[in-house]
This record gives structure tokens, sequence and C-alpha cells, in this order.
């Protein structure tokens, strides 16, 4: 810890710093934020609301609804189901995560080569909704925001009363890492009001040593309802605070933090946001509202998130991951393994080498890329 506990001296007194982020914060707080909702449609025809990017910028997450048809959506969650039972899926993840699900089924799945992940993925109508999310974003030349990478991603399978996918509250891609990372430099600076979470600047770099990270840029972690969920039915819950960031890097610079302590942010592991630390910012966790078969939930790669304790609902809340990975040479760096790793329906490089499907039947091949799949993919 005697290499926190400097970098905390060399960052300086930040005690001022943080009482201006946290009176922003408080204030978002007290206005009770929610997260943003717009029907796919509207945005396509130019008929959303002229404020919505700011709202969304300000929020770091929104529901686009209606991407995907619900016959559609509802078709895939079918196959997907067949396509699990047909190899006995239930019992390759038990051999692989021995007593993680209790007495029921699994409820994640290192499933990354179905047919409906593979076509929806490559979706023209995917395409622009990233497209056009990722505008949202001050681009600046790090990245084409009109062009995707795939990064594959595994499938939720919730069944109502499961309480074993309790995630708490947590930032996803680095932990320990983002005290030293240039992205965050107006934080340390101790000006918290001039970091933009939405300059890409830096943030495209190559990926540093810290293991939690994702080897993609993401800029949006997102997920495909295949199934009607909402709150109480066991899925997501963020703080719809795109700057609440900044208050939880510059809390560790509070006295009553030991010197060689981020928190309880340590190498390797996840960036929890605990009551101990954090407790402020949970007064802000708040669940997404209903979705149907076909809508898409987005957040920020920096915002804080959750996975609700119990599926208190009376039917499954099933979902494919699908986020935002744009054109660029880290993401295109990622590609050539992941592609070899689909071609053996191997799981790809950020995910443990559970190689579910290696000799699954029905699973996704080269053959069911179009254009727009194959470029994504890194192929011709």
């Amino acid at each position: 810890m005697d290499d926190i506990a400097a970098l905390k001296r060399d960052r300086g007194d930040l005690r001022a710093a943080f009482a201006a982020i946290d009176a922003a914060v408080a204030r978002e707080i007290d206005a009770g934020p929610r997260v943003p909702e717009v029907d796919w449609r509207a945005i396509a025809e130019g008929t959303a609301p002229p404020d919505l990017p700011a709202l969304i910028r300000r929020r770091g997450c929104v529901v686009v609804r209606g991407v995907f048809d619900r016959p559609q959506a509802e078709d895939w969650d079918a196959e997907i189901a067949a396509y699990l039972a047909a190899n006995d899926a239930d019992a390759a993840m038990r051999a692989r995560r021995a007593g993680r699900w209790g007495d029921g089924p699994p409820q994640m799945y290192s499933i990354y080569w179905s047919r409906p992940q593979v076509l929806a993925r490559q979706a023209p109508v995917l395409a622009q909704v990233r497209a056009w999310l990722n505008r949202l974003w001050s681009v600046g030349g790090a990245f084409d925001p009109d062009l995707e990478c795939t990064y594959a991603d595994r499938i939720r399978r919730r069944t109502p009363g499961d309480a074993s996918l309790a995630l708490g509250p947590h930032i996803d891609g680095g932990t320990s890492g983002r005290w030293r990372d240039p992205v965050y430099r107006a934080v340390f600076a101790g000006d918290p009001a001039g970091f933009d979470p939405f300059d890409a600047a830096g943030r495209t770099d190559a990926a540093g040593s810290d293991a939690n990270a994702c080897a993609m840029f993401r800029t949006w972690q997102g997920w495909t309802a295949l199934t009607a969920q909402g709150p109480g039915d066991g899925t997501l819950q963020v703080v719809p605070i795109a700057s609440a960031i900044a208050w939880v890097l510059l809390r560790p610079f509070l006295p009553d933090v030991a010197p060689g302590s981020l928190c309880g942010a340590e190498q390797d592991k996840a960036l929890w946001i605990t009551p101990e630390f954090h407790a402020k910012l949970l007064r802000g966790l708040t669940p997404i509202p209903h979705v149907a078969p076909g809508d898409t939930v987005w957040w920020h790669p920096d915002l804080i998130h959750a996975v609700e304790a119990r599926h208190d609902g009376t039917a499954p809340s099933n979902v494919m991951y699908i986020a935002a990975a744009p054109d660029c040479a880290r993401n295109r760096a990622h590609l050539a393994p992941q592609l070899a790793a689909f071609r053996a329906g191997r799981s790809p490089p950020d995910f443990p080498a559970d190689d579910l499907e290696v000799r699954f039947i029905g699973r996704a091949g080269e053959e069911l890329l179009g254009a727009l799949g194959r470029r994504q993919m890194g192929i011709g």
C-alpha cells in the first residue's frame, strides 16, 4: 500500500475539489434522477426531444425502446432456450461453476455464439443505434462513431425467485488503475467540474496493467431485452449520474480514509461501491424502468450499476449483452483473437476459458455473417 500512499501524497490536498463534486452530486440525488427513455423511431425520424442528448450525457444511461420488433426478440429468446436445451448447457455450466447457482438453474451462461446473438450484433438497426449513441461522445478523432467492432458477450436468463445472481453496486472496466489514468487528469488537478465523462481523449489508448479492465474500449455497455422486465425482476439498477465517477475518485483523499487505501479498490478486483465509503452515492441507486422484448439498455463505462439481489417477479428476465465498441486501433487489435474463438466455438479472450460451445450443435458459423457482420468481426 506504500505506492498508493505515495500516489495520494503526490496528488496533494483535494478536499476542496471533493466538496465541490459532493455538493453537485447531492443536488442530483435530491432531484431524484431517472433513467432517460426514448423510442428508437423518434430518434430515427428526428422527433426526439432536442434536449435528449444533453440529458443522456448527464445521466450516463438510456433506454432505447423498439430497436427490435417484439416478435423478433421473443423468437430469439425461444431459439436460445432450445439451443441451451439441445446441448445440455445447464449441466455444462454447473460443471464449470460447481455450487454457484445453488439448487436453481444457471442464471448467467458462458454462451457467445448462438444464432440470435450473432444476428443481433450485426443487425443494421443496432448499428444505427450505436452510431447515434457514439456521437454523444466528443470523439475528436479517437474513434469512428459510425463503424463498430464486435464485442462478443454472454447471455443472462434469470428465473423468478433467484437470489444467486445478486451483484452489488460497482463500476466495470478498471479498479485501482483509474487513479493513475490520465483520462481523469482534470479530477486530480482539483477541477472535477472540468472533467467531461464523454470526452474520448485517451480512452482508446492501450489498456493498462489493471486486469479488471476490458480489453476493448466500450463507449456504452448494454443489453438487449428478450423478455419483459423491470423493477423487482432481478434486473439492472444504476446511479444515473455520469459525474459520480469524479466523486468516487476523490473520495479516498478525505482524512477518514487510510493513506494506503483507495476505498476498497484493489488490483484485479471489481471496483465496488460500498456503504462504508460511498453511502451518499448509494442513495441514488435506482432500477431501470420496465422494458419490453426488443428494447435496449445502455450505460456509460464509468457508471455505477448493480443487479437486483432477488428476482421477485413471475417471469424470466432474459437479455443478450451487446455493447458499443467503435472502430479504433485498440478495438481492432481484439478482433483477430476473437475471430479465432468464434471459428472454434471457444469463449472470447476477455472471458474465462469455459469454451462450452466447442461441441455445441446449432452454433452459429461464419456463413451466418453478412457484409456488416464480417466487417465488424474484422473479416475482409
